[in-house]
């Protein structure tokens, strides 16, 4: 099974902020099953981390397994956008008809 670690970059408790990890978790439940973990990390209280992976901006995502690692900066509130942008499959793939 494949496993997704994630990383969400937030500033504080704010509404950007908790909008952001809600909508993370409910796409994670949504299509990932069981196969997710979430670390949520606040650069308020942790500077050295966003530092080290140098977020300009918050909220930003960060994809670490399975490579490549991908970002996403924003809310998360568009699910297609955020599985697409980070290389997720979807579990109800639409199928693509040929003409």
């Amino acid at each position: 099974m494949t496993k997704y670690l994630l990383r969400l970059y937030i500033t504080g408790n704010s509404i950007r902020s908790q909008r952001a990890i809600a909508n993370l978790f409910r796409i994670c439940r949504e299509e990932l099953s069981d196969q997710y973990k979430v670390e949520i990390i606040d650069v308020l209280e942790q500077p050295h981390l966003a530092e080290a992976e140098k977020i300009l901006v918050t909220p930003t995502l960060i994809k670490q397994l399975p490579p490549p690692l991908q970002r996403l900066i924003g809310d998360l509130s568009n699910k297609d956008k955020v599985l697409l942008g980070l290389d997720m499959i979807l579990k109800d793939k639409k199928k693509i008809k040929e003409p």
